[in-house]
């Protein structure tokens, strides 16, 4: 998995958020705990969704639901209490699901500490089916023709 320059080209949209790490997510070490870089990345791919106008209520709406059917990160640098980090979420996938890139670094120095990328599918909430192809909701959404 890559995401530097080169992922940045794959990506039809991308978003970014400044979070400064909270007390609350961090161990006794003041390093923040593996699985609050999920929460992170969920932060940033509602900004994501919210920015291309098909935030979870929007999906629910146009009736699919959307689960996150894999997850996967890579910790390359932990990050601490109080410190201040950017979550770069980029849409880089939606023909058959819907696949987001992650990039956490750190707000000043610019250093990589974590990326990840998830992948969600559509579900017919009408049927419970799991759709092959992306309805033609989200091309819409991302300003693309279905073909």
């Amino acid at each position: 998995m890559t995401f530097g320059k080169q992922m940045m080209n794959n990506t039809i949209v991308s978003c970014e958020i400044d979070i400064e790490v909270p007390f609350f997510d961090v161990d006794l070490m003041e390093i923040v705990w593996h699985g609050h870089y999920v929460k992170y990345f969920e932060v940033a791919r509602c900004a994501l969704l919210d920015k291309i106008g098909y935030n979870y209520m929007q999906m629910r709406a146009s009736g699919y639901a959307w689960p996150v059917i894999d997850l996967r990160i890579r910790y390359a640098k932990p990050a601490h209490f109080g410190q201040k980090i950017t979550v770069h979420a980029a849409i880089s996938e939606w023909e058959n699901r819907l696949q987001i890139h992650y990039k956490i670094t750190d707000k000043l120095t610019g250093y990589r500490l974590t990326r990840g990328t998830t992948s969600q599918v559509a579900v017919d909430m009408a049927t419970h089916a799991m759709c092959y192809e992306s309805p033609a909701i989200l091309w819409e959404k991302l300003g693309l023709q279905k073909p």
